[in-house]
């Protein structure tokens, strides 16, 4: 468990009222972790999905910032408008749409590019919708909202939202979950509740590529080298150069985050050069026997 709480996430469902930072110092606390970070941040209002990395598994976060969304939500009509019109102006925002971030955002206020995978009407009950998107990361649904308005001619503004997915993450835990299974692990010794909520770091890179190395390559990578082409054991055929993989034990034990400095055809005629760029170790040094002396 002591493993596990080193490198594990927690998908906690976030309530309504507090913010994601505050939520991650909940966990932090309650689990006595050194440190923790959260991937993706929601505003104030909106609930769901927040994954959040503990101790050495923050590491794996840009990864999971890059990674797709889903929500549900209502959208408040400011007038009447035909339903067939609604889902029209709906199916006109699927795929590449630019959007300017909201006043209130993070980042600067410049036009750019994201994609909406899918907007699904779900139900009309008079000025209020009812809808399901999954769109790229940092989209605005707020944003989304009034911009549809706008099209509609009539006015329109976010009034709920759920995050029901965040990357591979889809069915998160309360802070009440949470508390009750860290209590009756610390009263009893019993890992089965808590088991089924702090999840493996392994979880969080699914939707990476994945590189598998040899045994005897793992240690060079915990130093920090980069990965030649002579460690690799196998990998997937999805790896493509200048895109991030996970670097993985031939056990399934994630060693670190990379770049892949080829496509993966590549790499399974050249010997000689470099395969993965090494961006974040995970493991920590001393799992696996170094292969050179000093």
């Amino acid at each position: 468990m002591e493993e596990l709480l080193e490198l594990g996430l927690v998908v906690v469902d976030k309530p309504p009222g507090p913010t994601s930072h505050q939520v991650t110092a909940w966990v932090k606390q309650l689990l006595g972790a050194r440190k923790a970070g959260h991937s993706g941040t929601l505003d104030p209002g909106v609930t769901g999905v927040l994954p959040v990395a503990l101790n050495s598994a923050t590491k794996v976060i840009p990864a999971l910032l890059h990674a797709g969304k889903e929500y549900v939500g209502v959208m408040r009509l400011h007038g009447d408008v035909d339903e067939a019109r609604l889902r029209e102006v709906a199916s006109s925002f699927e795929g590449v749409i630019v959007q300017t971030p909201p006043a209130k955002s993070a980042v600067k206020r410049r036009p750019r590019e994201r994609r909406v995978y899918f907007f699904e009407i779900l139900e009309v009950d008079g000025r209020d919708v009812l809808f399901r998107t999954a769109v790229q990361a940092g989209t605005y649904i707020r944003k989304l909202c009034h911009d549809m308005g706008v099209q509609l001619k009539v006015g329109a503004n976010m009034r709920e939202l759920r995050r029901t997915r965040a990357g591979p993450f889809t069915h998160p835990h309360t802070m009440q979950e949470l508390s009750e299974a860290w209590n009756y692990y610390r009263e009893t010794g019993d890992e089965t509740l808590l088991r089924r909520i702090v999840r493996p770091v392994e979880d969080a890179i699914i939707m990476l590529p994945k590189v598998y190395i040899k045994d005897s390559a793992v240690a060079s990578l915990t130093y920090g080298a980069n990965l030649g082409v002579n460690g690799v054991a196998k990998l997937e055929g999805t790896v493509r150069q200048g895109r991030k993989v996970a670097v993985l034990t031939l056990k399934g034990e994630l060693v670190a985050i990379g770049t892949a400095l080829m496509d993966a055809e590549e790499m399974l005629r050249d010997w000689e050069r470099e395969a993965v760029d090494t961006d974040r170790v995970v493991m920590k040094q001393g799992v696996y026997p170094r292969s050179w002396k000093k």
